[in-house]
């Protein structure tokens, strides 16, 4: 792609999350402890799941490792550039780490949408079937759940990239955010993208709402098969499902609203975007971890062998 036959514009300004400058330094401060916090106990969970044998020959929480792994990259695309912005009087960023974003938001986004439902599948199957359990859920199964979800991640962001990418920019350079968003930065070209903006956000609306709906029916059918079924199992299922549940509503909610309703622009989306991108991460290993005695045991665990090794 010869970028420089196709676009005038070398960098783009990114308007950030607000102008005033005591805001600026307190979410300066404020985002910096997010992130530091996301990152590490997205972490810990990676590291506590690679350490046990137990947890790491488990289905789940394999699946929630990779979730985690997943939400470290999510956590990361936009955010520590947005806590150096705040620092800075004017927010700059290049063609190339524009279409960059784009193309890490979508990719790991996707590949985690494709994730949760893998995880929805995990959890029907042991609800629903327990007894083939292990059968259907064995590690290549696994493995192939995760690959299939990078696969579609990728697919996904780079036919999302390698439109806009050709896109005649000449003009305008203004992102009304604090990251380049498809939706925001594809407006900024100089032509008519109207048609091509439906197309390319369908897709993005496509994935969030075909993901949304399997993850609703997988989870009306475990919850109808958890009514059904006699009190012994009952409570742990619900409270895996629940945690589920929460960190789907909190994820696709926000997803959906953004690129369903592209073109109608709130300024609400901002508060999404920091909601999907930066809190989200960060909630996903407090609703996984504080819920499951299997993983806070596990950590106590891999706490108490640092400990005792030093």
């Amino acid at each position: 792609m010869e970028l420089q036959n196709y676009s005038f514009v070398s960098e783009f300004v990114l308007y950030g999350l607000c102008t005033s400058q005591h805001l600026q330094h307190f979410f300066f401060i404020f985002f910096s402890g997010i992130y530091v916090a996301t990152v590490l106990g997205n972490l810990i969970i990676v590291v506590t799941v690679v350490s046990d044998s137990h947890l790491h020959s488990s289905p789940m929480y394999f699946l929630l490792g990779n979730l985690s792994f997943l939400d470290i990259w999510l956590a990361s695309f936009a955010t520590p550039k947005m806590i150096r912005d705040f620092l800075s009087d004017r927010k700059l960023i290049s063609f190339g780490g524009c279409m960059a974003q784009i193309f890490f938001l979508h990719f790991i986004g996707g590949a985690e949408m494709v994730l949760l439902v893998s995880m929805a599948y995990d959890r029907y199957v042991a609800i629903c079937k327990p007894l083939h359990y292990m059968t259907m859920m064995s590690r290549q199964t696994c493995m192939g759940l995760v690959l299939v979800s990078w696969v579609i991640g990728f697919v996904h962001s780079i036919s999302q990239v390698a439109f806009t990418v050709n896109l005649p920019y000449c003009g305008p350079n203004e992102v009304d955010s604090f990251f380049c968003d498809l939706p925001l930065v594809i407006k900024l070209a100089c032509m008519d993208t109207y048609v091509l903006g439906i197309l390319m956000i369908s897709d993005s609306g496509l994935l969030s709402m075909s993901c949304f709906l399997l993850l609703l029916v997988s989870y009306t059918v475990i919850l109808i098969t958890v009514r059904q079924r006699a009190a012994g199992g009952v409570s742990k299922a619900l409270s895996t499902c629940s945690a589920h549940i929460m960190v789907v509503t909190l994820f696709f909610g926000p997803c959906i609203f953004i690129y369903v309703w592209p073109f109608s622009r709130f300024s609400v989306d901002k508060l999404l975007s920091v909601f999907y991108t930066i809190f989200t991460p960060l909630l996903n290993p407090l609703i996984y971890t504080l819920r499951n005695t299997e993983m806070k045991t596990a950590m106590r665990k891999l706490c108490n062998q640092r400990v005792t090794s030093h």
